[in-house]
């Protein structure tokens, strides 16, 4: 399912999504084991839609950051789609709750618990913060 949009005087602009048949648990491991992949995955979990990627606040450079959204995109842990000059991000939660089910609640989860209690792991997540919710 291909997220399309026309810039202004140019071809749609197409950003490549796994199907739900291709998503392999090692991939999704793979996206979810960065720090700064699983704090992104975080935000997006509480924000229950799509939020634009301007709002992540991460302890990285912008082109660090789109790279980390192209493997979680490209492991289908996220969808991306352009709204106007927007990217907007979103969980593909329904496919990973199908796929493997309890998977993403329960690294979630565990993230919470680690950043809560300061052991470094979910450091992504206390340092990647949605400044504003589009």
């Amino acid at each position: 399912m291909p997220a399309t949009s026309t810039p202004s005087g140019g071809a749609p602009r197409v950003l490549g999504h796994p199907s739900r048949d291709a998503i392999r648990l090692e991939d999704v491991l793979h996206a979810l084991a960065d720090p700064v992949r699983l704090g992104i995955v975080l935000v997006l979990d509480e924000a229950e839609g799509e939020c634009s990627c301007s709002v992540f606040d991460a302890p990285v450079s912008k082109s660090t950051l789109t790279h980390h959204f192209r493997v979680l995109r490209e492991h289908g842990v996220i969808t991306q789609a352009y709204r106007g000059t927007a990217k907007m991000n979103a969980l593909r939660r329904d496919d990973l709750e199908d796929l493997f089910p309890g998977l993403l609640d329960t690294v979630l989860t565990a993230a919470r618990r680690q950043a809560a209690a300061g052991l470094g792991a979910g450091a992504g997540a206390a340092a990647t913060g949605a400044t504003s919710r589009s």
